[in-house]
């Protein structure tokens, strides 16, 4: 064999080898969230480390690394920097449930994540909230006032969306198949119930949806320089009604991510 073919051969080997080898993480807040994830994984094997139980296995094919976060931003930050540093995910994607913000969607819909930020970081006076941008406390730079979902995974999350099976959702005017959207999701550490609340979250941040860890989750990886993906289906429309719906559809919304999670893992 020529000096050239082998090296290309030998790159190719290691190419092969280092992607064979790659893990991809998977979040979620609560244990809905992960159940039907779990359960389709095999050669599972728990780990515990700081205190946080890490399932290794395969899915659809795929090597990944599952946890739980807990609900919160602190809880997802330290749950992400531990597999982060233990496990050298390739991609880090949470599934989970949200509030709907974007008045075009209702419980049971879909919304890829493209940009996520914090809304309830920064300055509250009388004018009201003033959003800031976290910083690097190494670099002592300014991170985005909105971190950017991976691109490629945004794409086959789309992609994959298209043909996927989704569990119809049962509302007070009928059945229906969830529709899938992408969009801004923003993050705070309260459960957003309020109309006026939600209101202000479309207006200043042109948000989709609201949840509990997504900001956290993607500060950390810009920070640590992992691509990541947040998808969320929507429990409720963050509005009055919040808990009673939330009741109603989070098993069906943390199903769907779920499933449209397994797609995506299933395209790596």
């Amino acid at each position: 064999m020529k000096k050239n073919s082998l090296l290309t051969f030998l790159f190719l080997l290691i190419v092969l080898s280092v992607k064979s080898q790659s893990v991809t993480g998977i979040l979620g807040a609560f244990p809905p969230e992960l159940v039907l994830l779990e359960s389709e994984m095999t050669q599972k094997k728990d780990t515990i480390i700081s205190q946080i139980r890490f399932i290794k296995g395969e899915l659809r094919g795929r090597r990944v690394v599952l946890a739980e976060t807990g609900v919160g931003k602190v809880n997802a930050a330290i749950t992400t920097v531990v597999m982060i540093q233990h496990f050298k995910p390739r991609e880090i994607v949470f599934s989970g449930i949200a509030g709907g913000v974007d008045p075009t969607l209702a419980p049971g819909d879909l919304v890829i994540g493209t940009q996520i930020a914090y809304h309830d970081f920064g300055q509250i006076d009388d004018a009201g909230m003033h959003y800031w941008a976290t910083k690097n406390p190494f670099t002592k730079k300014e991170n985005p006032l909105k971190f950017l979902c991976d691109s490629a995974l945004i794409s086959k999350a789309l992609s994959v969306s298209k043909n996927l099976k989704l569990a119809k959702v049962e509302r007070g005017n009928g059945s229906f198949v969830p529709a899938v959207k992408k969009g801004i999701i923003v993050t705070g550490d309260q459960f957003v119930s309020s109309e006026k609340t939600t209101q202000r979250l479309l207006k200043d941040l042109h948000a989709a949806a609201t949840e509990m860890e997504g900001a956290a989750i993607a500060q950390t990886c810009y920070q640590q320089n992992t691509p990541f993906l947040i998808i969320r289906s929507l429990s409720d429309k963050a509005d009055g009604k919040a808990k009673a719906d939330m009741d109603q559809f989070y098993h069906v919304a943390a199903h769907n991510a779920a499933t449209l999670v397994m797609a995506v893992v299933a395209e790596q």
